[in-house]
């Protein structure tokens, strides 16, 4: 009897390791599933958009252009012109931005690079037709002589918060003071003349000037190129 129960013991302390051990190697697998959306628009229907204003000397189509407006191949373009050595080209409203997310976003700096980039500068201003001179709090020269003035730790320009509404910008968001921007059908982008002055941390939008510095000694460029890129940071607390 008792050599009977010594075995049912050894038998149940198994039984109770095997358990432990099958707890502790066992491999657990889960599966869950999150939808996603998101949309790829065209560049003046887009959160952070892009309008044009100043023409161009080249042809008097606006600077800012989408030349091939289809599917796959809509996107914007800064066509500057032709000119000669040592000469000075400033637009003043080379192209706008405007802000639609429902939150702040701070442009923090500006890069170029490209053919004959250092012939560029690059001015974030408040005046649409008033020539950029200094900086200031209605002025800053971002790219001089083609170098970035500026990091990803600055914060250049704040862009109010915008109303989503791709046919407007506003100068004031508190007071609502709406603007409308237009459809210019031959740059393919939308566009504003209005010379409502852009405020600080108050509007949704601002005015972006270029001005080309073309050296005496400039050799012939049949087409020089190169990429703008602005940068942003979104911020919900300012």
């Amino acid at each position: 009897m008792c050599d009977g129960m010594k075995i049912d013991r050894r038998l149940v302390l198994v039984g109770v390791m095997l358990i432990v051990l099958s707890m502790t190697m066992a491999t657990q697998y889960a599966t869950t599933k999150v939808s996603y959306s998101f949309a790829i628009v065209h560049p003046s229907n887009a959160d952070i958009r892009f309008i044009a204003s100043d023409n161009s000397s080249d042809d008097g189509v606006r600077c800012l252009r989408v030349n091939v407006n289809s599917s796959g191949t809509q996107f914007v373009t800064l066509e500057l012109g032709e000119f000669q050595p040592n000469s000075v080209k400033n637009y003043t409203a080379a192209f706008g931005i405007v802000n639609e997310e429902p939150f702040y976003v701070n442009l923090t700096h500006v890069t170029v690079s490209g053919v004959n980039a250092s012939y560029l500068d690059i001015w974030v201003h408040d005046d649409r037709d008033a020539l950029f001179l200094g900086n200031d709090t209605h002025q800053q020269l971002v790219i001089n002589d083609g170098v970035a003035l500026f990091t990803a730790s600055d914060t250049v320009w704040t862009l109010a918060t915008g109303d989503q509404d791709v046919e407007t910008m506003d100068d004031d968001f508190v007071a609502g003071g709406t603007l409308v921007t237009q459809w210019d059908t031959t740059a393919n982008v939308q566009f504003s003349e209005v010379d409502t002055d852009a405020a600080n941390k108050t509007s949704d939008f601002v005015w972006i000037g270029v001005s080309l510095d073309i050296k005496s000694d400039a050799a012939l460029v049949a087409s020089a190129t190169g990429t703008i890129e602005l940068h942003f940071k979104a911020s919900t607390n300012d």
